[in-house]
């Protein structure tokens, strides 16, 4: 496959998988019964296997990994990080302050890979 093709799907699927992560964000901030739909639950799963699906395939096309390139580390550490919170903001938090506070976090964290993935440097502010 076109290295084009599949860096097209993995900035495609990041941006689906922000504004889902976003969307249901808003629904946990309001209580809305719609965080709870069957799609809501399934969808966001089958982007991001997609999506880590196209990063692995880029990274073995460019002959890059984690722990030998530090972008990809801070990425990976990055997304590591984005995960628990987002799962703490959805799911595991146990008050709303918490749960907020979460999903601010997380949001800033998937800034922070997108900044580093753009700027291919694991410090992407200097």
């Amino acid at each position: 496959m076109s290295y084009y093709l599949i860096k097209h799907i993995h900035m495609t699927t990041v941006g689906i998988t922000a504004l889902l992560f976003v969307l249901r964000g808003v629904w946990m901030l309001t209580d809305s019964p719609r965080l709870q739909a069957r799609w809501v639950r399934i969808v966001p799963h089958i982007n991001d296997t997609v999506l880590l699906g196209s990063a692995i395939v880029l990274a073995s096309m460019l002959r890059q990994a984690p722990f030998l390139d530090g972008w990809l580390t801070a990425k990976l550490l990055g997304l590591l990080a984005y995960i628990a919170l987002g799962t703490v903001a959805l799911k595991r938090g146990r008050t709303r302050t918490i749960r907020a506070t979460a999903f601010f976090l997380a949001l800033l964290v998937l800034g922070y890979i997108v900044l580093v993935a753009r700027s291919k440097q694991p410090w992407p502010f200097g």
